[in-house]
Parts: structure tokens; sequence; C-alpha cells
């Protein structure tokens, strides 16, 4: 298969993925258990233009992991289409969030956790590396964000 897409240049690049974490409703969530077991979930989420706010129950495997770990890797996209976002990972309570996540997470996701019981608890992932591709010709260059700062 021959490509023939032009290589986007990196403030393109960041352009785009700031448009899909805008756009998007759901992100695949990665996770590991303290003995390094892997969990991988899609869970609805909010960018508030600085973090990722995900919220999940803290007794499933994805919000002890989360929890207890403090780090995260979150994928968008598909194969060929792809964004990776490494994250510090924050645990709040339900209503320890600030108003204005909450209200964003619940206006995209059309779901208010708030309401779904004390079971949940909110995840703050403040971005530490992102990274952007589509296909093959752009590897070179996929690195956005590298320490927390963009570098586009």
């Amino acid at each position: 298969m021959t490509n023939t897409r032009t290589v986007r240049g990196p403030e393109q690049r960041k352009k785009d993925v700031l448009a899909r974490l805008t756009d998007e409703v759901d992100i695949w969530v990665a996770s590991a258990s303290g003995d390094g077991a892997p969990y991988l979930v899609p869970l609805a989420f909010h960018w508030d233009g600085a973090d990722i706010w995900l919220c999940t129950r803290l007794t499933n495997p994805t919000g002890r992991n989360l929890a207890a770990g403090g780090r995260t890797r979150l994928a968008l996209g598909d194969t060929r289409d792809v964004v990776l976002l490494d994250g510090e990972v924050t645990t709040l309570a339900l209503d320890d969030a600030p108003t204005p996540a909450i209200e964003g997470f619940a206006a995209k996701c059309g779901w208010d956790p708030r309401h779904s019981g004390p079971a949940y608890a909110w995840f703050r992932v403040r971005p530490t590396a992102v990274e952007a591709w589509l296909e093959e010709p752009e590897l070179v260059g996929r690195h956005l964000m590298r320490d927390g700062v963009w570098v586009v």
C-alpha cells in the first residue's frame, strides 16, 4: 500500500490532537496492577485544555490501578491515525473535582457521575508526553510533548 497523503508538520499535528481531545467522547485507558498485570478499557473523557478527566468506579481494575499507580497511557484513534498520551494521575473523590470539569464532562459525555453513587471517583490525567502520527511517514517528528511541555 502506498501512502499518498501529505505528511503533516508538528503544528498541524498538535492542532489535530487538540481537536480530537475536544471532539472525541471516548479514550482508551491503559493501566497496570501492582503485580504488572495490564488492563485496557475505553472510558468517556473530558479535556479541559490542560487535563483529561476520567470517571470510573474505584472498585474496578481500572479505578484501582489508576489510584494506586498514579500513571496511565491513553490512546485515541486507530492503528493508522494514532494519538498516545502518557500522564500522571491524581485521584479525587466524586465531590472534589472542580465544578467546571464535572459540568464539562457531563455536557460532553451525557452522563453526570455525581448521580451514580459513591463508588465512583474522578481521575485527573495531566499529560506528560504526547505522540501523534498518521501512518509510517509521520513517525519522524511524532513527539509533540515531553516532560509535560509542548515541544511544538
